[in-house]
């Protein structure tokens, strides 16, 4: 399966490079996306991946903002195809909430492709992290670096398809460690402030506390913070890969792992499969899995998005 994915998307990629010619020569490709936030790296990286895609075909690009408002999001593709996108590339704020804006895009003759988190609608593709498979490996490592005993808790974020898919995954890792118990989850928000005063609290109402996973590295900055400031050792993981977390794995302080997701390829893969139905493709995926890595002091020094 992984074989024939990677066959067709070097297709699609291959694809859209010979037809950037084309482009240039007829009317420009326009592109849309609409991320959920850009107020984090792993978007910002996302962004940075698809201006460059872009670029090398020569297509005209229109980056929206949602602030995880679905309303506004609703809004910002509305205006997209009043300004005759052909491809829509998608980061729902809201899986369910954003499905009238992909009706309408598709009613509009417009590919859409929800990447990183899918959406409700007819969505001609999905490309996204195996978060489940993350969420997994996180607590898998930090029940094993508690040798399988002790209390632990989870920073919990805000829920949308893929943090619900990681806290899945941790929670089954977790069950599988007889002598690991669940005694707290709390929604820090995915931002670092939050964490940092939700796991204080954590802390504080849970002295025998050994390991907590957050369900991403904005989160787990806080609460490493907060472990630092306590003076407990609390070991930490979580999810993402960012380059901030990565250097203080790499530093050897409490955080300890983070399972790493390839937002840059994430893009690259959906505006592949995009590129591939807009120039005729008759067959293409539903759904491209991308696989994620686990991070630790072993190989966080030469690892980045």
């Amino acid at each position: 399966m992984k074989t024939l994915l990677k066959s067709v998307s070097v297709a699609a990629l291959g694809l859209a490079a010979s037809a950037g010619i084309a482009t240039a020569q007829d009317d420009q490709l326009k592109i849309g996306m609409t991320f959920q936030e850009m107020n984090n790296p792993y978007f910002v990286s996302m962004q940075e991946a698809l201006m460059q895609a872009a670029d090398a075909i020569g297509a005209e690009v229109i980056v929206t903002d949602a602030g995880h408002d679905v309303a506004k999001q609703i809004s910002d593709v509305e205006d997209m195809l009043q300004q005759d996108i052909d491809i829509l590339l998608l980061n729902p704020t809201d899986s369910a909430g954003i499905e009238a804006a992909v009706r309408m895009a598709k009613e509009a003759g417009v590919i859409v492709v929800a990447v990183d988190a899918n959406a409700n609608g007819p969505v001609d593709t999905f490309v996204g992290s195996k978060n489940r498979d993350a969420g997994y490996l996180s607590c898998q490592y930090l029940a094993e670096a508690m040798g399988g005993e002790g209390e632990v808790a989870i920073l919990d974020g805000i829920p949308v398809v893929p943090i619900l898919q990681r806290v899945e995954g941790c929670k089954a890792a977790l069950d599988e460690a007889p002598g690991i118990t669940l005694v707290d989850t709390q929604n820090g928000r995915q931002d670092r402030s939050v964490a940092l005063g939700v796991v204080e609290n954590m802390i504080q109402a849970h002295p025998n506390l050994g390991g907590i996973f957050s369900v991403n590295d904005g989160g787990a900055m806080g609460a490493l913070a907060a472990i630092q400031g306590s003076g407990k050792d609390i070991l930490l993981t979580s999810v993402d890969g960012a380059p901030e977390a990565v250097a203080a794995i790499a530093q050897g302080t409490p955080f300890i792992e983070t399972t790493a997701q390839f937002p840059r390829d994430q893009v690259r893969v959906g505006l592949g499969m995009a590129l591939a139905q807009y120039w005729g493709a008759r067959v293409v995926p539903s759904e491209v899995p991308i696989d994620v890595r686990v991070v630790d002091a072993d190989n966080a020094e030469g690892f980045s998005w």
